[in-house]
């Protein structure tokens, strides 16, 4: 399914131009146009799914799958000195276009960008009070 308004759909399937590094029948992989650093890319599969929770199984190994490949071509030719994956879903958690992507973001030594949360420090008990929430008590 494509949606006709999304964005994301037009740009994966060619409608709109973009700065492509790699496209197969699934997927396109294209320079973010608002980068947080050299070589900041996005892949955008070619099926519509607003987000992580729509993405069909067999879609989402893909996407990891592609952003192993990404990140080995972006480590040999940016000579990046690590990298990080970034996946939004909803607004409270960032996600702007509601079509499944994923950043990649090449990072380099004093890039100036600050892409970490704040570790939490919680007691055993705070931990294991949300664990018997999620999966309930044994």
């Amino acid at each position: 399914m494509k949606m006709d308004d999304c964005i994301f759909c037009k740009i994966a399937n060619g409608q709109i131009p973009s700065k492509t590094l790699y496209e197969d029948e699934r997927f396109r992989v294209i320079l973010d146009l608002g980068p947080a650093t050299k070589g900041h890319a996005l892949i955008l599969p070619k099926e519509h799914s607003a987000n992580l929770y729509e993405l069909p199984d067999d879609t989402a190994g893909a996407v990891m799958q592609l952003a192993k490949k990404m990140a080995y071509m972006l480590r040999e030719k940016l000579h990046c000195d690590g990298l990080n994956l970034m996946q939004n879903n909803g607004a409270t958690a960032g996600q702007t276009v509601e079509h499944f992507h994923l950043h990649i973001i090449p990072r380099y030594l004093d890039d100036g960008q600050n892409i970490n949360f704040v570790h939490g420090e919680p007691s055993q008990e705070e931990l294991e009070a949300v664990r018997s929430e999620i999966v309930g008590n044994d």
